[in-house]
């Protein structure tokens, strides 16, 4: 079966309840699982793109999938006399199990499908289906984001969050992509911009920045820290980045300098209010709590290559 035939049998049965929380944006990483083993995953040019030592060494069951992988890739070019199989793999930067970013070989799900054809293995089978339900999912969300919205709802809820966590998560998810779409009109990039602002922000609202925070609640970098957050982090998050954009719009901010005036004014606002909550409570608003499982269920990522 090819890989169009199996995305459209994936149509058919519908998504897996796999939960992405909002739109991906561009270089974001995530794990998602086959038969309860690690593959790493990132999103490139609106598709998932997967890391092929990863899918390798589950498929090849070897020890060293790092290098059965350069072995194959011979094997491959010698067998069909040309590498136009491999055109389709591209070294992306993803984090290795010591939580540092490796630039990794890479492969969207068509030219992975072509590689785990060539692998023999009793797994093929089963992961080709895993393959196109996964390729699917992205799909979707693409065409639709209030499919993985509900999608992320139902997975929070199996995660044991309540209501009102997940209402604050979702409103948090608006307001972000609303202040984004705002810093794209008023001249700000895409990447370290965004980085640099959103830290504003957030050592406003927090004392901290986003690193600090994670390593904070023991988080990695491949970890959403919003999943993380309590009730009143998610609600000051989304007062700051609020706050940042009203600003943004009296002052008529422009460039990357005026807009970083207004990123941290709003996150003084959100500030304020955070003090004012831990006066009153006597306790900090910033938890070191975690939604994480117990370390004991994780699973080592394969070392960086």
């Amino acid at each position: 079966m090819s890989m169009k035939e199996l995305i459209e049998q994936a149509a058919k049965t519908g998504p897996a309840p796999v939960a992405l929380g909002e739109t991906v944006p561009e270089g974001e990483t995530q794990i998602c699982l086959f038969k309860e083993t690690e593959i790493r995953k990132i999103c490139h040019h609106d598709e998932w793109w997967y890391s092929v030592v990863d899918i390798v060494g589950i498929l090849s069951r070897t020890t060293d999938p790092r290098r059965y992988w350069p072995d194959l890739k011979r094997k491959l070019i010698e067998e069909s006399g040309s590498d136009q199989l491999l055109e389709g793999v591209e070294q992306l930067k993803m984090p290795g199990k010591d939580g540092k970013m490796y630039l990794t070989d890479c492969a969207n799900a068509e030219t992975i499908f072509r590689v785990v054809q060539s692998i023999p293995s009793p797994n093929a089978e089963p992961f080709k289906k895993w393959l196109a339900r996964t390729a699917y999912e992205r799909i979707l969300e693409f065409q639709n984001p209030e499919i993985a919205i509900k999608r992320a709802i139902a997975s929070y809820k199996l995660q044991g969050r309540d209501d009102e966590w997940i209402r604050s998560r979702l409103q948090t998810v608006v307001s972000r992509n609303e202040l984004t779409s705002e810093w794209q009109d008023r001249g700000i990039q895409k990447g370290v911009e965004y980085a640099l602002l959103t830290d504003a922000i957030s050592m406003g609202t927090f004392g901290k920045t986003t690193k600090q925070h994670k390593e904070y609640k023991s988080l990695g970098k491949n970890h959403s820290l919003r999943d993380h957050m309590n009730g009143l982090e998610l609600v000051l998050t989304m007062l700051g980045e609020e706050a940042t954009k009203e600003i943004a719009r009296k002052t008529d901010a422009q460039g990357f300098v005026p807009n970083k005036e207004a990123a941290k004014s709003g996150g003084a606002v959100a500030g304020q209010a955070r003090k004012s909550i831990e006066l009153q409570t006597r306790k900090p608003v910033v938890s070191r709590e975690n939604f994480l499982p117990d370390k004991g269920s994780q699973k080592s990522l394969p070392e960086g290559e």
